[in-house]
C-alpha cells in the first residue's frame, strides 16, 4: 500500500470531527465529511492495520442473512429495504472508486450461492424468487447446470452478478489520501484512552498525554469495540483462510466468487495471480492465542472442503491464517449515536459485508452531521 501521510500529535487539538479507527470505516467517513468539517483521524496503530488487512476482500450486496431468513426476522419490508440499501452502497462505493482515481486491484465478478446444510435446493428457488421480486437479477442453477458450466457436484446454487474484489489496504490508503488531500489529518500512533461528552462536544483523552477537543467522534474501530458502546446481540468470533500457491490452469470456469449456503460457512475466490482463498470455519471464541494454536488444523479442513468441490486443485496451503469475525442476530450492521454520550456514533461493520457496510455508514452519518436523516438509518440503530 502506498505510504499515507500521518504525523505524531505532540499537543491539544480542536476539531470539527473526530474519527478514531484509520480502516476501512474510518477512511469512508473521513473522505465523506472532509471538505466540509475539519477533520481529525487518529488510529493506535497506523492506517489500514487493524481488521482491514483480514478482510475477505469480497465486496458483495448479498447480506449474511438470507433474504427469506431476513423477512422472518425483521419483516418484508424491512428486510426488501437492507438488501437495496446494500446494492445501492455497493454500486456508490465502486463509483466514487472510480472518481478519486483509487487504484485497489478491483475486478468485478459474479457470485455462486450454493446449497448447503443451512439452505437447500429448494430453499435457493424461493430465495431466488424473493429476490426476484426486490429487482434483483438473479439466475437458478439445478445441479446438472452447476456440472456443466463449473464443474461442480452440488444439488443447486443461485448465481448473482455485479460484486467485485479489491485489495481493501489500497482501498483504505486511497479514501484516506483522498480525505487528506481535502484538508483532514491523520495522527498515529495514538490512543484514545477515555471520552467525555458534554453539550457542545467531546473532549478525548490519549495515552500520550494530548487532548482532542471535537464537535463529534465517530468510533469506526472495528472489533475492538470501546466499553461504552453498545455490545447487545454481536458476538466476536475467530475465523480462518488459507491460500494456496499459483495455479491458473486448474481453477474454476469463469472464476466466480463463492458462498457455500453452511454452518459453518466456506467460502472461495480467486486471486490475480491465479491462488485460491478460502475461508470460513468460524469457532465461537475470539482470545488471539486459543485462536491462532489452531491454524493449522482449521487450515486442513478448509483444504478438505476445497477439495471436494474442485479435485483439480493442489489445496496444500501457502499461507494460512486467522482472524476476528463480527456476527449479529440478523447479518445487519450497528450504526448511530451512542446512548448517553451525546455527538459520539459509532459503526459496528460486521458480517461478510464490511466494506460496504462502511459506505452505508459514511452516508448516515454524513446525512446526521447535517442535519438530515438518511431513510434507512432505521435499518442499522442500535437497540
Amino acid at each position: 500500500m502506498p505510504r499515507v501521510q500521518s504525523a505524531r500529535l505532540t499537543h491539544d487539538i480542536d476539531t470539527d470531527v473526530l474519527v478514531v479507527g484509520a480502516g476501512i470505516s474510518g477512511a469512508l467517513v473521513a473522505e465523506a465529511l472532509a471538505g466540509d468539517y475539519r477533520v481529525v483521524v487518529v488510529d493506535r496503530r497506523g492506517a489500514a492495520k487493524g481488521a482491514t488487512p483480514a478482510s475477505t476482500a469480497l465486496v458483495q450486496y448479498e447480506i449474511d442473512t438470507p433474504l427469506t431468513d431476513l423477512s422472518r426476522k425483521i419483516g418484508t419490508d424491512a428486510a426488501g429495504r437492507a438488501w437495496r440499501r446494500s446494492k445501492l452502497a455497493l454500486d456508490s462505493l465502486g463509483a466514487r472508486t472510480r472518481e478519486l482515481g483509487i487504484r485497489c486491484d478491483r475486478s468485478e465478478g459474479d457470485t455462486l450461492y450454493l446449497a448447503g446444510d443451512k439452505l437447500d435446493g429448494h430453499d435457493l428457488e424461493a430465495e431466488g424468487e424473493a429476490r426476484r421480486t426486490i429487482g434483483f437479477e438473479v439466475d437458478f442453477l439445478s445441479r446438472r447446470d452447476l456440472k456443466e458450466r463449473y464443474g461442480m457436484d452440488r444439488q443447486a446454487a443461485l448465481l448473482s452478478h455485479g460484486d467485485f474484489t479489491l485489495d481493501p489496504r489500497r482501498l483504505t490508503g486511497g479514501y484516506l489520501r483522498a480525505a487528506i488531500a481535502n484538508g483532514a489529518r491523520l495522527h498515529a500512533p495514538v490512543e484514545v484512552t477515555g471520552i467525555e461528552a458534554h453539550r457542545s462536544g467531546v473532549s478525548a483523552a490519549t495515552a500520550n498525554g494530548p487532548t482532542i477537543q471535537a464537535h463529534y467522534a465517530i468510533f469506526a474501530t472495528g472489533y475492538e469495540v470501546p466499553k461504552f458502546v453498545p455490545r447487545g446481540g454481536h458476538r466476536i468470533v475467530a475465523t480462518y483462510a488459507i491460500a494456496t500457491r499459483p495455479q491458473r490452469r486448474r481453477l474454476w470456469p469463469e472464476e466466480v466468487l463463492i458462498w457455500e449456503a453452511s454452518d459453518p460457512y466456506l467460502y472461495m475466490r480467486t486471486t490475480a495471480d491465479g491462488r485460491v482463498i478460502c475461508g470460513g470455519e468460524d469457532e465461537d471464541f475470539s482470545d488471539d492465542e486459543t485462536r491462532d494454536a489452531l491454524i493449522g488444523k482449521k487450515a486442513a479442513a478448509i483444504g478438505r472442503k476445497l477439495h471436494r468441490l474442485f479435485p483439480q486443485l493442489d489445496v496444500t496451503p501457502e499461507f494460512a491464517w486467522a482472524g476476528a469475525f463480527g456476527t449479529t442476530a440478523t447479518g445487519l450492521p450497528c450504526i448511530g449515536r451512542i446512548r448517553g454520550r451525546k455527538n459520539c456514533w459509532a459503526i459496528l461493520g460486521f458480517g461478510g459485508n464490511g466494506i460496504t457496510y462502511s459506505r452505508i455508514a459514511a452516508d448516515i452519518i454524513r446525512a446526521a452531521l447535517a442535519g438530515k436523516s438518511d431513510p434507512d438509518a432505521d435499518l442499522y440503530a442500535f437497540r
